[in-house]
This record gives structure tokens, C-alpha cells and sequence, in this order.
């Protein structure tokens, strides 16, 4: 039967190799109008595949002739879930669970939305005048969408959004189907071996967004760098109007933008030159910082499509040594977090994040590492807000196959989605190309074309990874640093190294002549957990480890900044010890978020004293 044969195939994803979603197909969100998807789905454990095997989301349900066929599925009965979330935590017996999951439900959508079309008769939106992109915030690995018994597309990239036109798509009453796959690869970024949870699922919102014929793709606003605080680059980009399903906007890209910060009595034309248009404009912006986090409103007006933005302007640069925020010398009191929750998973609620940045202030920093991976865009948002600086990274991490260009291209495109996505955020002010890859000519090759692409990018920001001191020297010496504007170190000396001589060895044997944050330093502790200072695992053994290094450290005149690992303690597989108990116990924090190590207390002194 021909049932059988298309089951049989082991290649049966080729069918859905096409239609990638990449960075490229980004567009700018600021003041959007969406409409929410987000909510109620019926979703099933998939865990052969079966749904792209038998092509489910075609629904069919009867033969050419209108006898009935047996299916394997039952879209609407089967069990609800609200979207976004991390599917693990739905049930005890899905905790474990990494593979094939199918989402689904119903939505109708209302044609006068887009324009007076009349309803009568009505199958579908490309005679209108405006058109409808699907945005998934994240899914976790690989995520395909389906609408209307139509393949639409796949991306990949645990952490990073993505958006298709749907247009020709949409009807009045519509069904979509997400399929996401968490299954974890070596060719994946990140590969199968992590240190963290590999939660499953849709866990960010989910919506569909309303566009013009002719809409702004992109906007950037930034203080332009090395201008004595006194310029703004603003740089447009437009749609292609030969992209989207009416063309007879043909030549609209020839006209120009109009930007307005009104704040600062700015409004600018900006002439548009094959769908691109930059100026740079004289001003006097109150500048950005963790202690006045002032934020301007940014408009900008294109034909009938108008977005905004709430930006900061400030300028982060590097000399010699020491790292300049508006022309001051910074020492980056950080602190790492990880985009996790005991009881929400990666599916953070807003909520959740601001309890991040209390916490990181009560502690006294001024600075978050965002690690492994790009967390939601709410939390730059927040920290614009708030006042707290960011590394922001994507997840090259440990032992990628760094010979495969299949995964270079996953990780530029990974890279390029957060910058594309965060530039506008004056919280951020440093892109990470990796985390702890020991040195190889691969490894070498890969990094060193993603600092490339991240300086031709960006030139506002720093570019830095976090590398692993050379064990052999006891020294900090990487080749990647000549590609770096910051040198990233992790070292657990005190833990994974005991014998605390190597860390002022460590020092006295390196002489960058670039700025050191140490990314990565600290020990496991489990709350009440008590003991002397050489016991694994006890709270007083944690803040030993800690009183130690910020002895040493303090002491370092090129390090100027750190962010130890880690704020709260996170789920993690791989740690299954007795102190550990599948999580990662080297929180200042336990995974409560309320209770402080003593630990905590070591490092808020030093913040608070320096």
C-alpha cells in the first residue's frame, strides 16, 4: 500500500528542507499590530514522526470516491496546553521528553482587518492591501509550521525568533500545525552536550503580524560612535516590493522614510537607495547609563506603515586596557543567569525576568552575562529600562563540529538574528561568539569568522567569547583574542582546579594587552548544606571559593569586569551527585529565587564596597 511505503521511507524529511527561516526574513517589530496565537492548542507526543510521515496536517479524511479512511490523529480531542510554555513541565511523564511534539488549533481571522474586502465568498488574502507575517518567538530545535493543510516552513535555533509570510494562506477559518523537535545533535548549535536543560516545546509568543503592501524592514538608531556624544546614525531599510503578493508598489522604494525623535526636536527625510537610506544628524542626547537609564521614543513613517522604538543612546568602546561607557572608565559588576525557572522552564514570565534584575541589584551589579543562548527580547527590553548592562551570546558551546559549514551557517544565522533583533538596545553592549571551546585550527577558523561577522555587523559594540584558560601555562592565551575587542576567561579555580597557587599564577603569567572579564568562576552549594571551608557542596565551602577570588581578582589591574556563574541555581541532566540532584547548585541563589547562600553576601560586599 502506498501508506506503507511512504512510512517506510527513512528520508521522509526531505519534504520539508525547503522553505528555511531565516535571519533574513526578520522584520523590525517595533509598535507593530499583531494579533495573539498564543493561548489555548491541542498538542499530542509525536515520537515516531508520524505527523510528518503521514503528512497529517493535510487532513485527509476520505478517499476520491467519499468513503471515510481511518487517520491517526484527532486534532481537536486530543489533550490542551497553553502556549507558550515548556513542555516538560506539563506532566511528570513528558519531563524527560525531547522529541516530536505537534501542537494545533483553530483561529479565524476576520478579512476587514487588512481592508474593506467583503466577507462573501472570501478564501484567502492576496487580493488585499496589506499582508500577515506569522512570528514564533522560539522553539525548541527544529520547529515546522503548517497552515490550512499547506507546509509553510522549518526553522532552526532553539532561542532565536523567526517569520514567514502567510498571506496566500490565511482563509476566514483556519488550522495551524507546529511541529517542534528538541531532539538534541552533534551538528546542532548547540551540539548534543550541554550543561543546561533541554527544555521542549513553543515557549515564546506566538502571533501573527499585520503589514502594509510597503513596510519598514529594519530601523537602527544609535549614538554614532567617536563623535563626542553629539551624532545619531539612523539607517532604514525597506521592503522589496517585489516580495510581497500585490507588486504594483513597484518604485516606492526610490522614496524616502521620515524619522522623529521628539524629545530631542529631531524629524529627518531619509532618501531611500535600493530599499536602504542612512543619515547621521547632530544632537545632544542625555546619554544612557545604569544609573540614568533615560530612553527617547523613536518614530519613523513609510508610505502607510509606521513603527517605533524606545531607544537609549550611549557609547561603549574599549582603550588599552579598560572598558568606556560614555567615555568613563566601568568595571562590570556582573553576575551569569540562565533563561530558567523551576517553574516555567525557559517560558519566563515578565514577571520572572524583573525578579532577575531586582535580584542582580540587590546583589549590586550593573551587569548581566545572558548565557548560553538568546533569552527573550523583553529582558533587553527590561534592562534598557532598569539600568543594567548585557553580554548577550549565542550558544557555540563546548565541542560544536566546527568543521561542518551546515554549522557555521546555523550559528552566523543564530548571531545574526540577535543582533538584528537587540541593536536597538542600549542595555547591550556585547555580543558573544561562543563558550569554552578549546583551541583547535576548526574551532580557530569558525570562531574567529563569527567575530568577523559580528564587528562587520555592529561597530557600536564589543565583540568578546568566553575562553578557557591554557591549562599547560597556567596563562590567558587563546589565539581567538586577536579577533576579540574583550577576552572572556572561565576559570573555577577552587573547584575544578583545588589548589587555589594557580590563580595568582594564572595572573602573573598572562599579559593581555586587552580588558579581562572573568565570564565564568564559583562552586556548587546546597541550601543547609554545612560543613568546612575543603567540603564540596557546603555553603561555607562556596563562599571560601569566592572570598578567595575576589582577593586575587581585585588585585588584577586588566580584569574589569566579572560575572560568576551563577545568580540561581538551574536543572541541569547531567549533574546527578549528591549535592547535586539534576541541578547545577552553583547559584548565589537557590532555584526558589528567595534564598540567599552566604556566598551572595561575600560578592555584595565587594560590589557595594568597589
Amino acid at each position: 500500500m502506498q501508506e506503507t511505503n511512504d512510512i517506510l521511507i527513512a528520508d521522509y524529511k526531505r519534504d520539508y528542507l525547503a522553505k528555511e527561516a531565516t535571519a533574513k526574513g526578520l522584520i523590525f517589530m517595533g509598535g507593530r499590530e499583531t494579533i495573539s496565537l498564543s493561548g489555548q492548542w491541542n498538542y499530542t507526543v509525536d515520537q515516531y514522526d508520524t505527523c510528518l510521515r503521514q503528512k497529517w496536517f493535510t487532513e485527509v479524511y476520505f478517499d476520491k470516491d467519499g468513503r471515510s479512511l481511518p487517520v491517526d490523529f484527532s486534532f481537536d480531542d486530543w489533550d490542551t496546553i497553553t502556549l507558550p510554555c515548556s513542555t516538560n513541565l506539563v506532566k511528570p511523564e513528558l519531563f524527560w521528553y525531547e522529541g516530536p511534539l505537534v501542537f494545533t488549533r483553530r483561529f479565524s481571522f476576520d478579512p476587514a482587518i487588512l481592508n474593506d474586502t467583503p466577507t462573501s465568498g472570501y478564501t484567502g488574502l492576496s487580493d488585499t492591501g496589506k499582508q500577515v507575517f506569522l512570528r514564533i518567538g522560539a522553539a525548541n530545535y527544529t520547529c515546522r509550521v503548517f497552515l490550512n493543510g499547506r507546509y509553510i516552513c522549518t526553522h532552526n535555533g532553539g532561542s532565536t525568533p523567526f517569520m514567514w509570510n502567510v498571506t496566500q494562506y490565511l482563509k476566514a477559518e483556519n488550522r495551524i500545525l507546529l511541529v517542534s523537535d528538541a531532539t538534541r545533535e552533534h551538528t546542532n548549535v548547540p551540539t548534543e552536550n550541554t550543561d543546561w536543560f533541554n527544555y521542549s516545546g513553543v515557549y515564546r509568543d506566538i502571533e501573527l503580524v499585520i503589514l502594509p503592501e510597503a513596510y519598514i524592514k529594519n530601523l537602527q538608531v544609535n549614538l554614532e560612535p567617536n563623535s563626542g556624544f553629539s551624532k545619531i546614525r539612523i539607517a532604514v531599510e525597506v521592503s522589496d516590493p517585489g516580495s510581497s503578493p500585490k507588486s504594483a508598489v513597484a518604485g516606492i522604494s526610490e522614496g524616502t522614510v521620515t524619522v522623529s525623535i521628539p524629545k530631542l526636536n529631531l524629524r529627518t527625510e531619509i532618501p531611500l537607495t535600493e530599499h536602504r537610506g542612512e543619515v547621521i544628524l547632530d544632537a545632544a542626547p542625555e546619554l544612557w547609563s545604569p544609573s540614568t537609564p533615560k530612553l527617547y521614543e523613536v518614530q519613523a513613517f513609510f508610505g502607510n506603515d509606521t513603527v517605533s522604538d524606545l531607544v537609549g543612546f550611549r557609547e561603549i568602546s574599549v582603550c588599552g586596557r579598560d572598558i568606556l561607557l560614555n567615555g568613563e572608565k566601568i568595571f562590570l559588576r556582573g553576575i551569569s543567569v540562565h533563561e530558567d525557572s523551576l517553574y516555567t522552564g525557559k517560558a519566563l514570565s515578565d514577571d520572572e525576568r524583573m525578579e532577575i534584575i531586582r535580584t542582580a541589584k540587590q546583589l549590586g551589579a550593573n551587569y548581566l552575562r545572558l548565557a548560553h543562548y538568546p533569552h527573550h527580547e523583553n529582558m533587553a527590553r527590561l534592562c534598557d529600562r532598569e539600568g543594567l548592562l548585557l553580554w548577550e551570546e549565542i550558544p557555540v558551546y563546548w565541542a560544536i563540529a566546527f568543521d561542518r559549514p551546515a554549522t557555521y551557517a546555523a550559528a552566523e544565522d543564530q548571531l545574526e538574528t540577535l543582533m538584528f533583533r537587540d541593536f536597538n538596545r542600549a542595555s547591550v553592549i556585547i555580543w558573544s561568539v561562543g563558550n569554552e571551546n578549546p583551541d583547535s585550527d576548526e574551532r580557530f577558523s569558525f570562531m574567529s569568522r563569527l567575530a568577523d561577522f559580528a564587528h562587520g555587523y555592529d561597530n557600536t559594540r564589543m565583540v568578546s567569547a568566553a575562553c578557557l584558560v591554557d591549562g599547560e601555562t597556567i596563562s590567558i592565551r587563546d589565539r581567538l583574542a586577536d579577533k576579540l575587542d574583550i577576552i572572556g576567561i572561565n576559570e573555577y579555580i577552587g573547584w575544578y582546579s583545588p589548589n587555589y597557587d594557580e590563580l595568582p599564577l594564572l595572573f602573573q603569567n598572562s599579559n593581555p594587552s586587552k580588558p579581562v572579564i572573568i565570564t565564568e568562576f564559583g562552586a556548587d552549594a546546597t541550601i543547609g548544606l554545612h560543613g568546612s571551608i575543603h567540603d564540596k557542596g557546603t555553603e561555607e565551602c562556596q563562599a571560601e571559593v569566592y572570598r578567595r577570588q575576589i582577593e586575587i581578582l581585585r588585585t588584577i589591574p586588566y580584569v574589569k569586569g566579572m560575572t560568576p556563574w551563577i545568580l540561581f541555581d538551574f536543572r541541569c541532566p547531567r549533574r546527578t551527585a549528591k549535592i547535586q540532584k539534576f541541578f547545577n547548585r552553583k547559584g548565589l541563589v537557590g532555584a526558589d529565587r528567595k534564598t540567599l547562600k552566604p556566598a551572595f553576601h561575600v560578592l555584595k560586599d565587594f560590589y557595594h564596597e568597589i
